[in-house]
């Protein structure tokens, strides 16, 4: 190559780099963070029913969980009757998997036993009418997205309730980090006892298990709990559990959560919306606690 053609090559490479530069778009500002909503106001806060709540004291902690028997009435009548029993005090975290699940509810502590109770028949979706206390977070025109108490779920559009025979429409829960699902064998109706609670979101599991609550306090526990599958010895345990109503007045904890029908949880949707834009789940919205 001769020093002209070098040159010459040199020229349009710096011709192109500068040709370059110039249509090179200026990156334009970075949008500020969606400001967090003000301070909830007591309007903001509802009461959980007291016998819709699970108080799980554990070896790591406490861990409390808000039933939703408008999604899983079946299985959430089988906890409160097993939670009066005590059939749960004592037993063991015998599966648990990291950015997954923890498992619990087996006299055997291993996966294969259960209570002396009928199986539960499998409730992977509900249905949902008028009465329903649905908050809506996002209308995919053909699904709804939104809120049950403290569960997420979705459900088909409610334009299409009056097209069905029972004025109502299907829904499901999602398997968001904290939710609880009823763990079964290879039959769907087979669940009977045991239980898990999320530690990270799993969509694959929603209408396979059966969605029926949330933990709204103790996440921090939740994950805390030893991992394995099984888990080595010495295993986490339950050393009580009792339903929120079961405990007498004046050692109950105190116990608040923000309601989804209220001004702040809807800012703190439109924040969370913002933030998460195109990959926005229901599992990214905040609902505060406050327990005493």
């Amino acid at each position: 190559m001769t020093l002209k053609t070098v040159l010459l090559a040199a020229a349009f490479a710096a011709l192109a780099t500068t040709a370059t530069a110039q249509k090179k778009p200026v990156p334009a500002p970075a949008a500020a963070a969606p400001a967090k909503p003000a301070a909830p106001t007591a309007a903001d806060w509802r009461t959980p029913k007291a016998e819709d709540v699970l108080v799980i004291d554990t070896n790591k902690g406490r861990i409390i969980v808000e039933m939703v028997p408008e999604v899983a009435p079946l299985w959430t009548a089988q906890m409160r009757a097993l939670t009066l029993e005590h059939f749960y005090d004592g037993q063991t975290f015998f599966r648990v998997i990291e950015d997954f699940m923890d498992q619990t509810g087996d006299p055997e502590n291993r996966g294969t036993g259960q209570s002396s109770r009928p199986n539960v028949n499998a409730e992977f979706q509900f249905r949902r009418g008028p009465e329903t206390p649905f908050v809506l977070v996002a209308d995919q025109a053909v699904a709804e997205v939104g809120f049950i108490k403290s569960l997420p779920v979705t459900t088909q559009s409610m334009m299409l309730a009056p097209m069905t025979r029972d004025g109502k429409i299907s829904g499901y829960g999602l398997f968001c980090p904290g939710v609880g699902g009823a763990a079964r064998g290879e039959d769907e109706n087979s669940a009977n006892s045991q239980f898990f609670l999320m530690r990270a979101n799993y969509p694959r599991l929603e209408r396979r298990y059966t969605a029926w609550g949330r933990v709204i306090s103790g996440m921090d526990v939740v994950t805390a709990i030893k991992v394995g599958e099984p888990v080595p010895d010495p295993q986490d345990k339950m050393e009580r559990v009792r339903l929120l109503s079961d405990i007498p007045e004046k050692d109950r904890p105190k116990i608040r959560v923000i309601d989804p029908a209220g001004q702040w949880f809807k800012a703190e949707i439109a924040r969370a919306q913002a933030l998460g834009g195109a990959n926005f789940t229901a599992c990214d919205v905040n609902i505060p606690v406050e327990v005493k």
